[in-house]
């Protein structure tokens, strides 16, 4: 599709969620490509703005590259729906149960996808049973939050406690998680293609917010390195369990292998970073795309749920 023919496009970033940060990061690249393609591109941070603003400048395409609340859960979507303003990525359902961990692995045990033990934790819980039901380690985290954001991987019982105060002030929904212990693999999804997945190796194995955008140390093996068979077995539970949300036009899935190579579906993304750490660029280049035919690809995809 001709540049021209996508009209007056405004690129969602910034926003008002605790990803703001890595939102601005996003927002600028993507921002930079669709103009270095010709696209009448401009920025409008919904943080700083308001959208009878966004109604107001008559915008005929919106990529959605805000991170987190209120532009990665539904509500931006459920705007543009409203507006009739076609948009990037998946619809208002899909990226409500997407950023809903709790709800999400709900829909994934019912539907027989492999998806860690969890409880739900809250102010009376009994900690201590919850380290002996899901062993130690456990990961305690908001049930609605992304970029690992107020994530612990608790090593004691006693400090849980501690883990989930700090998950809870993000989130009145905190969640722990049972612990899988192997390769961290990460698969992107365009337009219902998987890419090739990326393997992520973080420094003392501990993929936090630091090392996921601004480490250096942080290594990434695109080819992951695993075995053909494997790897086409891991890409196949991703797209499954992206699809069974409703998950559309791309996005990521993040996935754990355990010592049988058994793969554990962690979380979708429905908006991916797209800064120089981003794991979907990533995978994108291993097939020959470049970030600027990427960003086009994903805006040619845009429409109305």
């Amino acid at each position: 599709m001709s540049a021209r023919n996508f009209g007056k496009v405004a690129v969602l970033l910034g926003g008002k969620s605790s990803e703001r940060e890595i939102s601005l990061m996003s927002g600028t690249a993507v921002l930079e490509a669709l103009k270095r393609q010709g696209v009448d591109a401009h920025a409008f941070d919904t943080g700083q703005r308001d959208l009878s603003e966004f109604a107001a400048e008559s915008f005929d395409r919106a990529f959605v590259i805000l991170h987190g609340r209120y532009g990665e859960d539904g509500t931006i979507q459920g705007a543009l729906d409203l507006m009739g303003v076609p948009y990037t990525g998946s619809g208002v359902m899909a990226c409500a149960l997407a950023m809903d961990k709790w709800r999400t692995k709900l829909i994934w045990q019912a539907s027989g996808i492999a998806t860690p033990r969890f409880e739900m934790l809250h102010e009376g819980s009994d900690f201590a049973a919850t380290a002996r039901e899901l062993g130690l380690p456990v990961i305690i985290k908001p049930a609605r939050e992304g970029s690992t954001i107020g994530l612990s991987k608790v090593i004691e019982a006693k400090d849980i406690e501690t883990a989930y105060l700090k998950a809870a002030k993000y989130d009145r929904l905190v969640l722990a998680e049972q612990f899988i212990d192997g390769p961290e693999l990460t698969a992107a999804i365009l337009e219902d293609e998987s890419l090739p997945l990326v393997r992520i190796e973080a420094p003392g194995h501990n993929y936090d917010y630091n090392a996921k955008y601004f480490s250096d140390e942080t290594k990434y093996f695109c080819p992951s390195g695993i075995a053909p068979a494997l790897e086409d077995a891991v890409k196949r539970s991703c797209a499954d369990a992206y699809r069974i949300l409703g998950c559309s036009g791309w996005g990521r899935v993040d996935v754990l292998l355990d010592g049988n190579d058994q793969p554990w579906i962690l979380e979708v993304n429905t908006v991916p970073g797209m800064t120089g750490h981003s794991l979907v660029p990533m995978a994108a280049k291993a097939t020959g795309l470049s970030f600027d035919q990427l960003v086009m690809r994903i805006l040619e995809g845009a429409r109305v749920e």
